[in-house]
């Protein structure tokens, strides 16, 4: 250190334990696995004192809300309540014969369509014969 007759400060610490000033391109989901869950329950569940479980949150950066929700998962289900669930619709079982009607419904609609289109070239035809007939006679 440098007296110069002020204040002496002492030289900055290395800034490795800075926190990094960027932000993540996308923010991800925090998810917490059931020992975790369960830890900071039991030291919720210690704090007698007020302000404790607020410092608690604090330093773990937790919200309460999830605090009141581990809780609810672990009177209602103990370790398989603390287990992250998987996000998203649920998967539907599919069954095989729903499967089944559904492509020959498909395959009906299909034969349809190409029913409807013959029949109007049949039609055109007639109509067109009935004409070129028509037309020979006067002719």
């Amino acid at each position: 250190m440098e007296s110069t007759g002020l204040l002496e400060i002492p030289a900055v610490q290395a800034r490795s334990q800075d926190p990094d000033p960027e932000v993540a391109a996308k923010a991800r989901r925090r998810r917490y696995s059931a020992a975790y869950k369960q830890r900071i329950l039991a030291e919720a569940d210690r704090c007698t004192a007020s302000g404790e479980i607020g410092a608690l949150l604090r330093r773990e950066g937790l919200y309460s809300s999830l605090l009141s929700r581990w809780r609810i998962q672990r009177e209602n289900g103990a370790q398989a309540g603390l287990e992250p669930k998987k996000r998203g619709p649920k998967a539907q079982r599919v069954d095989p014969q729903a499967k089944r009607i559904a492509e020959l419904e498909r395959e009906t609609a299909q034969l349809r369509r190409a029913l409807a289109k013959a029949e109007t070239i049949i039609s055109v035809q007639k109509k067109l014969s009935e004409l070129l007939a028509i037309d020979a006679e006067a002719s």
